[in-house]
């Protein structure tokens, strides 16, 4: 009853008029960057954030909760239309979407992923309110060499799931945690890695960080691509809905996508690849109809964004109990409470009650305005597709450069900014992830202070990590996330060579 209590004082302040408006305005923008290629929520977040200090925080993030649904859901319009995937999360609903929008059945396609969308967000969401309380109330029994663990853990696992090369993951992982390191000790009031520069005593500044590795690293990425230029003369046929034959091809597949989803997203070692595929083979051996999967099969479609769905959707949930994020959007989320002054975590549900139920209400009121919004606004978004990239480049760095001077009227925020652009861009270009660049800087002084605290507590016994039987098998599981892909990698290449030979 304390949680339906809870959630019922989120939904009177979720349905103010000041934060229905402020959902309303987040869904529309994030499903508008979700649709335009190249964006998403975190570079969408990340260009946003400077601009939110004017909201209280609870409203900040009833925006922000808008424009990662809206993105999650956005994405699946350029999958289905364009055979563009937004993300490798995204591939699967291509396979399928892609070959049904050339058969003329992209209304049929979009409505089954936005209302998977719904079915799983809401699903996922119903869960989230009753399991995070529960899961923060177990948190506060983990000790710091356990938050360590779970820490690494996280590290290595968004790390090798980010990108093809596990050495080339790990190697912006130790980028970022060196950034984290940039600034005065905590302890000692020692100044780390400034190089006397005053600016950086106090570590550099996670908002020009965030801006200048998603929003303006896309800017300069889409301005290279020399060979883009107005998007391509996108149709919808046809009415957007499903026959009833849809539906009973679909439904099954929105419940098991949401089932593969939820629990997968909700680990540290999640994510939405795994699910997303995981669903699009299942869905192609269950079918009734497996002759059409790669022609354009609906299953193929409502399960994977079903399973997208609710993987974002899971992905709160160590966010908010653990204050762990396992994507490049919870980072943002994650930089985004630490300027509110707001830690994520095992306290987080008994110090900001307010916000903490406020933020999942609009969860669910978000669902319902993308489902009530963009089957409608199909059409809108589709024009859109057609913007010139040299105007959405331009309109990206004039947000991004006013952005960052309004945090603090500095100059050097800017610098910062741009040039981590220019280093975003050429992470990209180089093929290293940025996730776990940005991941790093967050989380690594978090995880620096973990680590002396366990060291305290055991009077500067190390041992404390591998002796603690919680902490040494999170380590352990760490250790095997790092070494079996190498060794699976190892094996199939030797068998590609037995095979050849």
């Amino acid at each position: 009853m304390d949680v339906l209590s809870s959630l019922f004082d989120g939904f009177g302040q979720a349905l103010s008029p000041a934060n229905l408006l402020l959902a309303l305005l987040g869904v529309t923008i994030g499903t508008l960057v979700g649709v335009l290629p190249g964006l998403g929520p975190a570079t969408t977040i990340a260009l946003l954030l400077p601009l939110t200090f004017v909201f209280e925080p609870t409203s900040a993030f009833v925006m922000f909760a808008g424009i990662y649904y809206g993105g999650m859901y956005g994405g699946s319009t350029t999958a289905i239309l364009l055979n563009i995937p937004g993300e490798t999360a995204s591939i699967p609903t291509t396979l399928e979407g892609y070959p049904m929008s050339r058969a003329g059945r992209a209304g049929a396609a979009l409505a089954t992923a936005a209302i998977g969308s719904f079915v799983a967000g809401t699903i996922s969401t119903v869960v989230i309110t009753f399991l995070a309380p529960a899961m923060s109330s177990i948190a506060k029994l983990i000790q710091p060499a356990e938050y360590f663990a779970i820490m690494v853990l996280a590290f290595v696992t968004v790390t090798s799931l980010m990108g093809s090369s596990i050495v080339r993951g790990l190697s912006s992982l130790f980028l970022g945690l060196v950034i984290g390191l940039i600034g005065i000790d905590q302890l000692t009031g020692q100044p780390r890695l400034a190089f006397g520069v005053p600016q950086l005593f106090e570590g550099l500044p996670v908002v020009a960080l965030a801006v200048g590795l998603f929003a303006v690293a896309e800017a300069v990425a889409t301005a290279a691509s020399r060979d883009r230029g107005a998007g391509p003369a996108v149709t919808v046929e046809g009415r957007i809905g499903m026959t009833r034959e849809d539906f009973r091809r679909s439904w099954k597949p929105w419940l098991r996508g949401t089932a593969f989803g939820l629990p997968i997203g909700s680990l540290p070692a999640g994510g939405a690849e795994l699910p997303t595929f995981l669903s699009y083979n299942v869905e192609k051996r269950l079918s009734k109809h497996p002759e059409e999967f790669g022609k354009g099969a609906i299953e193929g479609v409502a399960g994977p964004e079903a399973a997208n769905n609710a993987a974002f959707s899971g992905v709160l949930v160590p966010l908010l109990t653990l204050g762990i994020p396992t994507s490049a959007t919870a980072s943002i989320l994650l930089i985004a409470f630490q300027i509110y002054n707001v830690q994520p975590g095992p306290q987080l549900f008994d110090q900001q009650p307010v916000l903490v139920w406020t933020l999942i209400a609009s969860l669910y009121i978000g669902n319902v305005m993308l489902l009530v919004l963009n089957l409608p606004l199909v059409r809108v978004w589709v024009k859109l597709l057609r913007v010139p990239a040299p105007l959405l480049t331009a309109a990206i760095l004039v947000f991004a450069t006013l952005g960052v001077y309004s945090t603090g009227a500095s100059v050097f925020e800017l610098f910062v900014a741009y040039c981590f652009g220019l280093v975003g861009f050429g992470l990209r270009r180089a093929g290293y992830p940025v996730a776990p660049l940005i991941l790093g800087a967050v989380l690594g002084p978090l995880m620096e202070v973990q680590f002396r605290r366990a060291l305290a507590f055991s009077e500067g016994d190390p041992s404390v990590f591998v002796t603690r039987p919680v902490s040494a098998l999170i380590l352990l599981i760490a250790l095997a996330c790092l070494v079996l892909p190498v060794v699976l990698r190892r094996r199939r290449l030797d068998a590609d060579r037995a095979l050849r030979s």
